[in-house]
């Protein structure tokens, strides 16, 4: 018997499946999603869902410059794929990186992957949520400092999702690691 999660620490799920609920249908008016509110209450009680865990922060600011760092990240590497393809083709150098991040919290691991694989050039290919660490297919890999280049990238990533969303412990360990002049730790 798995023990009852509280109702509060399920609400960002709930939340989520409401609207995910009513994108489905198109539909947003009141019935729809009372009806949505009705299965994800259903959902959470029959299915096991770990519990979303919220930093309990949330910089407005750190976001929206995360935001606009996303768009140029994806914009350059848009650029980055299109020369690799018209210059190298299929002698393109390829590699697996794994990077370990700072943060334990299955919500910044996740966004991290995600963002990570909407750039173009690299996917993420596993993750080993017990250390935190991201495998990834990173396209024209082709020495060490390239993919040193690359996990710190990664590692940027995770540090401006964070500082939006991440909590007051992950953000003492960005801001301790960059008074030390590190990068993430362990790679």
């Amino acid at each position: 018997m798995r023990t009852r999660i509280p109702l509060l620490t399920e609400i960002p799920l709930l939340v989520w499946l409401v609207v995910l609920w009513g994108a489905l249908w198109q539909d947003y008016s009141a019935g729809n999603l009372i009806f949505g509110l009705a299965i994800a209450l259903v959902v959470v009680n029959v299915f096991y869902l770990p519990p979303v865990e919220l930093g309990g922060r949330l910089n407005v600011l750190a976001g929206l410059v995360f935001v606009v760092q996303f768009i140029g990240n994806v914009a350059v590497a848009s650029f980055q794929v299109l020369w690799v393809a018209l210059t190298k083709g299929p002698r393109t150098r390829n590699a697996v990186l794994a990077v370990r991040l700072r943060s334990r919290s299955d919500l910044i691991v996740t966004a991290t992957g995600h963002t990570i694989s909407l750039i173009p050039g690299s996917l993420v290919v596993d993750v080993d949520r017990s250390t935190s660490t991201l495998y990834l297919h990173c396209l024209d890999i082709e020495s060490p400092e390239g993919a040193e280049r690359f996990r710190d990238q990664v590692l940027r990533i995770e540090e401006g999702l964070i500082k939006s969303i991440g909590s007051k412990e992950e953000l003492a360990i960005v801001r301790d690691g960059k008074l030390q002049g590190q990068r993430g730790g362990a790679r």
